[in-house]
């Protein structure tokens, strides 16, 4: 019940495109049941049992008129016409009742597209909205390959199997219902005796469709897992090849491989037993019907005669279809419901970097960056501890220590993409929980170790915060700056040509040169620089560490260094050990320590 309940809030804003299908559904199911009921008079004429009958006198809304009427057109239209006349007017009436039965079905089909086709688009961007608002460390757990398949394969399942189901149940009750009438009225006897085999199929269907459910979730989850691999494989594909390591990774995925080619083959298994089993209940439902109508009509009794029967079983006939497919369509949202679950984990996830609707607004940095008394944990495991530092406005600090002890951690809280668990970092005294995300990350530039391109134009990375709003003089300087344009000019298409996915056509140090263009042209107060320079080659190294210094002038930079000759301007060096400030100071402070951490360091570096 839940993941019906998470449906139809998706289908809310679409429920006028609902009504209208239910409407053209319910007068497509009243000229389908006038074109099946007009068998009998096509009988009656062919086998000469059409009796005279009195005029039906003034018009009434009642099957009894209706009944009397026709048979008074019918025997009136034989006297008059003949009956091979009055036998092309039944075919005429019977071609145009099928063309506007068709018609509207087309016209509900129509508007169950727009239904469907706006529903997955609206699903799938709101899990796409999620994925960008959910924290950093959510995707330190979960796999790029199953937040894909969510995204992809969950979605389409939702389309494929729970949406293309709608379809059926906007329609083919309001065709039971009609047609279940109809045989009321033509024989309360015969219907009473047929509904009651009809729970029979239902019943089989149903043990069949209980463990679908879960079996599709565990498939999807498998689908995952694949994908994940294969995304690992192609983002890793060089060190595979070093390591000579094909012949495991192609186990790995072997072995994921197979385990989802057995729950698939479970799964579908189950789904195509669906219409064999339906198909052999109806069947042998229908022939128990013939075979009780035939009694009726053979004793007289139950005002059945053998015209009436062979309309009432054609009818019947009919109920029988939409039954069927009322039972596929839950085979299919059964098997449905489990995507709607899978991506119902992902649209549940906390979000734990809020903003307070009385959000404080930021127009710029006046002061300071102050860390105080932080402390920070994954999983329960402490990386920060007791962290107190004050960044002033203009200062260059540099953020330096051994791997693993929480350089990037304590950086990654000024742009605030995780919050302390206790303490609190703040911005001009405010505290960042306090203020407007957006503005808060609008006073940053942020160039990583690990150079992170899309795979787009030059100018459109470059001028990536600016929504690519820059004009081309502003992109060449900041280009320029970085030591890029000429390797840039000097490409077939110049700034417009592409950088391949993931700046793929580009060198290590050409893609973190476009990163540091992309910092130098949104051109923000408050620099974070992880080792900004790793990437380059000696003479880029210079050149661009010059362009940096140029840069960081009359701003605040926060800078990761790894390499202690590019941070010995900086004006204060806090040396992070285990996830506690263990010393800070300028480089000629620290250096003047014998027994120092950064002096340590420092030695080791220069032999």
């Amino acid at each position: 019940m839940k993941s019906i309940r998470i449906l139809l809030q998706y289908l809310r804003p679409y429920k006028w495109l609902a009504v209208q299908n239910m409407g053209f559904n319910i007068l497509s199911a009243f000229f389908a049941l006038f074109t099946y009921t007009l068998i009998v008079p096509f009988l009656q004429i062919l086998f000469n049992r059409v009796e005279a009958v009195p005029d039906p006198g003034p018009f009434a809304f009642s099957a009894s008129y209706i009944k009397d009427w026709a048979n008074w057109y019918f025997s009136s239209s034989i006297d008059r016409y003949g009956e091979m006349r009055t036998l092309l007017v039944v075919v005429i009436v019977f071609a145009a009742a099928s063309f506007i039965k068709n018609l509207l079905i087309f016209l509900a089909n129509n508007c169950m597209a727009s239904l469907r086709a706006g529903t997955v688009r609206d699903v799938r961007n709101r899990v796409y909205n999620k994925i960008l608002k959910l924290p950093l460390s959510y995707f330190s757990e979960a796999r790029k390959g199953d937040l894909m398949t969510r995204v992809s394969n969950d979605v389409q399942e939702i389309e494929v199997s729970v949406m293309s189901s709608l379809s059926m149940l906007f329609r083919d009750p309001f065709t039971i219902i009609i047609f279940v009438t109809y045989l009321i009225v033509t024989s309360p006897q015969l219907t009473l005796f047929a509904l009651l085999m009809l729970p029979l199929s239902g019943w089989a269907i149903a043990r069949i469709s209980r463990s679908l459910k879960s079996a599709s979730f565990i498939g999807q989850q498998a689908l995952g897992r694949l994908l994940s691999v294969m995304e690992e494989t192609l983002t890793g594909l060089r060190i595979i090849k070093g390591f000579n390591a094909e012949e495991k990774m192609t186990r790995q995925f072997g072995l994921a491989n197979e385990k989802f080619t057995k729950t698939f083959r479970r799964v579908a298994r189950k789904a195509y037993l669906a219409h064999p089993v339906s198909e052999f209940l109806s069947t042998i439902v229908l022939l128990i019907v013939i075979y009780y109508g035939g009694y009726l009509a053979l004793k007289g009794t139950g005002n059945m005669s053998p015209d009436r029967l062979i309309a009432f079983v054609v009818v019947f006939s009919q109920i029988i279809q939409p039954a069927k497919a009322i039972s596929s369509a839950w085979f299919s949202i059964q098997k449905g419901m489990a995507s709607i679950d899978r991506i119902n984990e992902v649209m549940n996830a906390g979000e734990t970097i809020t903003e307070k609707p009385d959000a404080i607004r930021l127009t710029a940095f006046r002061e300071s960056i102050e860390f105080r008394n932080v402390w920070f944990a994954y999983n329960h495991e402490p990386v920060l501890k007791d962290i107190s530092l004050t960044i002033r406005k203009g200062q260059t600090v540099a953020v330096v220590g051994r791997s693993g002890g929480g350089k990037s951690t304590l950086v990654d809280l000024i742009p605030r993409f995780i919050d302390p668990d206790s303490g609190a970092v703040y911005i001009d005294g405010v505290d960042l929980r306090d203020v407007n995300i957006k503005d808060l990350r609008h006073l940053m530039g942020i160039v990583s170790q690990q150079a992170i391109l899309f795979n787009d134009t030059f100018y459109n990375n470059i001028s990536f915060a600016l929504n690519g709003d820059a004009g081309m003089e502003s992109v060449v300087r900041a280009a320029t700056i970085a030591n890029a344009h000429e390797f840039i000019s000097e490409t077939p298409e110049g700034y417009q040509n592409t950088v391949g996915e993931g700046g793929n056509k580009l060198s290590g140090g050409q893609r973190q040169r476009i990163s540091i263009a992309r910092a130098i042209m949104a051109n923000p107060p408050v620099l974070i620089l992880d080792e900004a320079t790793s990437a380059l080659d000696t003479e880029s190294e210079r050149l661009v560490q010059d362009a940096m210094l140029r840069l960081m002038e009359n701003r605040t930079s926060v800078v990761i260094a790894h390499r202690l000759s590019t941070i010995q301007h900086a004006d204060l060096i806090v040396v992070v050990e285990e996830g506690r400030i263990a010393e800070q100071g300028t480089h000629e402070e620290l250096i003047r320590n014998p027994s120092g951490i950064y002096r340590k360091l420092y030695e080791m570096q220069t032999f």
